[in-house]
């Protein structure tokens, strides 16, 4: 077992972790999730109205302005499922892991080849997803959310049709089928690459320059390069399915439920005179991935599925040694 020397060590690690990727996984949900029509749209008229909505160009700007508008608290949204699935996976790596491996960081997905990988990948999306939607939404919902009051923060971020059909979440439309094409794309794709072209990188350790082939590494890193063309905009769709809240019928949006109000408990941030981002009506909801991708480039140009690319290909060029 782990002395207290290393638990405090541990949990010092988590902590500080948890206090950096926190605020920058809001920001680049918020950003990825956030609305933003071309400038011009119809009313239901027919006729020309311009966008009046915030215009966010920018990661940056979006970590910006969560803090100008929400403050700390802003910034922090969605701590609370984090810190829940962290504490479970640690207690998980405490309780199978051997002490070794935990001080030394080794821990890996098991190696069972391609297709034994991808089926542990999906395996643990499935079992994640529900922790992914709730983290989501609690970082996008305008509403002020208690950090210890589960079922409060739940009857604002789940629909009565969800909190009745708890697994109606992983019918949400289009959102299982980007992540399972972002997980088969990595594994089947880039993984079968690196495993025939860099087979030294899967090894333990760093490899010697003899044992690297400048042209294959350059070869891979471009493939690598290439893929942020394809990942970024499946992460933008499912980020933008996961806040999609499923209703009993498709005419009721997040105001207005088919039972009850889902926001009559809520708060909203003192002072706050703006939305920190647009969301989409619910009204007229994305149907399916491919449905998802033609709206965002009709309504909202190419360059909204490719916001925050950089971090994604900066998210493969990690992976290429891990």
């Amino acid at each position: 077992m782990l002395n207290l020397t290393d638990m405090l060590l541990l949990v010092g690690s988590l902590a500080i972790s948890l206090a950096i990727l926190v605020p920058l996984t809001g920001a680049l949900v918020r950003f990825r999730a956030h609305y933003n029509p071309k400038g011009l749209q119809l009313d239901p008229e027919g006729g020309v109205q311009p966008h009046t909505g915030p215009v966010i160009t920018s990661f940056i700007a979006m970590l910006v302005r969560v803090y100008r508008i929400e403050g700390w608290p802003g910034l922090y949204k969605g701590l609370m499922p984090t810190l829940l699935s962290t504490a479970i996976v640690t207690l998980f790596l405490l309780l199978f892991l051997s002490e070794n491996n935990l001080r030394h960081g080794t821990y890996t997905t098991p190696s069972t080849g391609v297709l034994g990988t991808l089926a542990y990948s999906l395996f643990a999306m499935l079992i994640s997803l529900p922790q992914t939607i709730v983290t989501d939404r609690a970082i996008t919902t305008p509403n002020k959310l208690p950090y210890f009051n589960a079922i409060s923060s739940l009857r604002v971020l789940l629909t009565p049709t969800e909190r009745r059909r708890p697994w109606i979440l992983y019918l949400t439309p289009g959102l299982l089928a980007a992540q399972v094409s972002h997980i088969a794309y990595v594994v089947l794709g880039l993984r079968t690459v690196r495993q025939l072209l860099l087979p030294v990188l899967s090894q333990p350790g760093l490899p010697s320059k003899e044992d690297v082939s400048v042209v294959k590494l350059t070869i891979y890193f471009v493939l690598v390069l290439v893929s942020t063309v394809v990942l970024t905009p499946l992460e933008v769709i499912a980020t933008r399915l996961a806040i999609q809240r499923n209703h009993a019928a498709p005419e009721f949006n997040s105001v207005a439920q088919e039972e009850e109000g889902d926001t009559e408990e809520a708060t909203e941030y003192a002072g706050m005179n703006e939305d920190v981002i647009g969301l989409r009506s619910e009204r007229e909801p994305y149907i399916g991935l491919v449905d998802c991708g033609k709206r965002i480039v009709d309504e909202e140009g190419w360059s909204a599925l490719y916001r925050a690319w950089w971090l994604t290909m900066l998210g493969c060029l990690t992976g290429a040694f891990s």
